[in-house]
């Protein structure tokens, strides 16, 4: 069973007067150019650093170190660059490690953790789609988080879900020996939001990768659950009907991405389609916030963060029906049936109608947004961190 989401928002628990929780939280698996899980465990850091009551260690790659260091935070450059090799620390190196850390709760955010953790532990199940779909991820990729999260249902304290919609399938595909925590994801209202930072702002990030409005976003990694072959081909259903919209597909390949290389190769209007690749962090607002719309299609998200900072920038939004994108934007976003082409062109359409629905789905999408921090994200995580540390483990460290 999972918990209802926790609406703390601030730089400490309110009430809380006893010395501050020593955490650990291991970022090996960041990759020098963060997306999805990536993003959560980077903010996740940040908002934690900013609390006082919150003692916090970072365990990094060898070569990553710079990146993480923060006033107020133990960096520890421990692990090997290599995925392997640092599966294999994870569980021998870390493990020794954090019997002399001097933590009392460790945080393995994509995942993962050591089978022997020697101090409670807590433990981040994005989505379930490498248990029910494994057909969408690289083998390899399959069998070790497979074996991950088998890993952590039977011996993590504590395990974080980003939706409720995760934390259902989770119960649903076995359950959890620990207790699990429904806790979101965040917005940074300091850059996504509907206004630019200056006059010309946006323009000059636009310009910094090669995109020209008018323009239709899709945002993320190109891999087979986000459906962007599906958008491909509504976009070349209305194409016609818009001689000067482009489509935008700004990320990087991910596994499985030659069949969208085959989808815009066989597209009526290729030539409209732009492939940015992967896009620096300074320009993803402006990107967002220039688009005639945002699709993002994907079948099944443990969350998708794209979908809710379109609805920040104030971005008219277009996600799939039944998703965890539509339980958290609720009314702010056109919806269309997971898969299919007519029905992504039909709220295409319906979206650069505009008028007074467009309106009001712009109001919606600004309050959603509005609800969802990164300091409530990491207030959420917190709690978990707290309830994990009280529970009785024989080699829990001091705080």
């Amino acid at each position: 069973m999972s918990d209802e989401e926790p609406g703390l928002d601030g730089p400490s628990r309110p009430g809380f007067d006893g010395p501050p929780l020593a955490v650990s939280v291991d970022a090996t698996a960041v990759p020098e150019r963060p997306v999805g899980a990536g993003r959560y465990v980077v903010e996740l850091v940040r908002a934690l650093a900013r609390r006082d009551d919150v003692r916090l260690t970072v365990w990094c790659r060898r070569d990553d170190a710079a990146r993480w260091e923060s006033p107020g935070l133990t960096v520890l450059p421990s692990a090997p660059p290599s995925r392997p090799a640092r599966l294999v620390w994870e569980q021998a190196g870390l493990a020794r490690a954090l019997r002399t850390a001097g933590v009392a709760v460790h945080h393995g955010p994509h995942y993962t953790m050591p089978v022997l953790c020697p101090v409670p532990s807590v433990v981040t199940v994005h989505d379930l789609t490498l248990v029910e779909h494994p057909e969408w991820h690289e083998r390899s990729k399959v069998v070790v988080f497979r074996r991950a999260i088998a890993l952590a249902r039977r011996r993590a304290t504590a395990i974080v879900c980003p939706s409720a919609a995760t934390a259902t399938r989770l119960d649903a595909t076995g359950g959890a020996t620990g207790r699990v925590f429904v806790v979101p994801h965040g917005v940074d209202h300091d850059r996504f939001g509907p206004h630019e930072a200056w006059p010309g702002a946006d323009a000059a990030a636009l310009r910094s990768t090669g995109v020209r409005p008018p323009y239709l976003l899709f945002l993320g990694t190109l891999e087979p659950r986000k459906a962007v072959p599906v958008l491909v081909d509504a976009f070349d259903r209305l194409a016609g009907l818009h001689p000067d919209l482009a489509l935008v597909l700004a990320g990087g390949p991910g596994w499985g991405s030659d069949e969208v290389e085959r989808a815009v190769a066989a597209a009526v209007h290729r030539s409209r389609i732009v492939r940015t690749g992967y896009v620096a962090e300074t320009a993803v607002p402006a990107l967002l916030r220039r688009a005639a719309a945002v699709c993002y299609p994907a079948i099944e998200e443990g969350f998708g963060l794209p979908a809710l900072e379109a609805a920040a920038c104030g971005t008219p939004l277009v996600t799939t029906a039944g998703s965890v994108m539509a339980e958290m934007v609720g009314d702010a976003a056109v919806l269309a049936e997971a898969g299919s082409a007519s029905s992504v062109a039909a709220a295409l359409t319906a979206v650069l109608a505009g008028g007074p629905d467009g309106e009001r789905r712009r109001t919606a999408g600004l309050a959603a947004a509005a609800e969802r921090t990164w300091a409530a994200s990491a207030a959420g995580h917190v709690e978990a961190y707290r309830w994990a540390a009280s529970r009785s483990h024989p080699r829990a460290g001091g705080t």
